[in-house]
């Protein structure tokens, strides 16, 4: 294992953070923070509680679930774009690492980006409401992997794009749209019968639901089916990027 070449890597991506820190911390916090006086205050003041919780309460998993899919997507997917987009990307390539270590430095990077901004999500919302989380080690360790399957995926997607279009293309278009739908803001329990079965085929539902187990004990679906959801979509993603190496798929144009 060439750690020197896994911690160059993570240190350049992460050294990129506090060089825009008003886009990687700053805006996502804010564009959270309006959500949830939004939701929370609009919509809670008409909804008293969600499943024995009060709402502005309810949604703050959801809330945190929404910035870490989106900025793991992002952070992870530009990481690895944009050196294709300057050509540095033939450096990393020749240089005398691997496949797996170049993985491991942009992912470890954009997951732990991720993560503190949800940490920091999560402080900035126990402004506005009491919190309680039940299993803090079980939340830690939803939003890791969380953080680090969605950090595959913007890996995989940064890999794929040709252009900035088509990077923004899934996390807008796919994304973003199944996180709102996937129980962010209101219980699956809440909805019809047949809605809720179609529902339950979001994959994000299983993610928000593990989640907000971890603070309240409630959850649209059982524990054990959020964690295997969780990780056979992480190793999907694995798969992904072990045949993008193997292939040598759009690494070089």
């Amino acid at each position: 294992m060439n750690f020197r070449a896994v911690r160059a890597i993570y240190l350049f991506e992460m050294a990129r953070t506090w060089r825009t820190l008003l886009q990687s911390i700053v805006s996502p916090v804010v564009s959270t923070s309006l959500y949830f006086v939004v939701f929370g205050a609009a919509i809670g003041s008409r909804i008293a509680e969600v499943e024995g919780v009060s709402y502005g309460t309810f949604i703050v998993p959801g809330l945190v679930m929404l910035s870490v899919l989106t900025q793991s997507i992002a952070n992870a997917s530009f990481g690895i774009y944009f050196p294709k987009f300057v050509g540095t990307i033939y450096e990393i390539l020749s240089a005398p690492v691997s496949y797996f270590e170049i993985v491991l430095g942009y992912v470890g990077a954009a997951a732990t980006k991720s993560v503190v901004l949800g940490l920091i999500i999560l402080a900035t919302a126990g402004l506005f409401v009491p919190l309680h989380i039940h299993h803090p080690w079980w939340m830690l360790a939803f939003l890791v992997l969380t953080a680090v399957t969605f950090s595959l995926f913007g890996f995989i997607i940064g890999i794929w794009a040709d252009g900035f279009e088509k990077l923004q293309m899934i996390p807008l278009l796919v994304v973003t749209p199944l996180t709102f739908l996937g129980g962010s803001f209101y219980s699956v329990n809440m909805l019809p019968s047949g809605w809720r079965t179609i529902t339950l085929l979001n994959p994000v539902v299983y993610l928000i639901s593990g989640f907000r187990w971890s603070f309240y004990e409630i959850a649209d679906v059982s524990i054990g089916l959020s964690v295997a959801i969780t990780l056979f979509f992480l190793a999907a993603c694995m798969t992904a990027v072990w045949w993008i190496f193997k292939t040598g798929y759009r690494l070089k144009n």
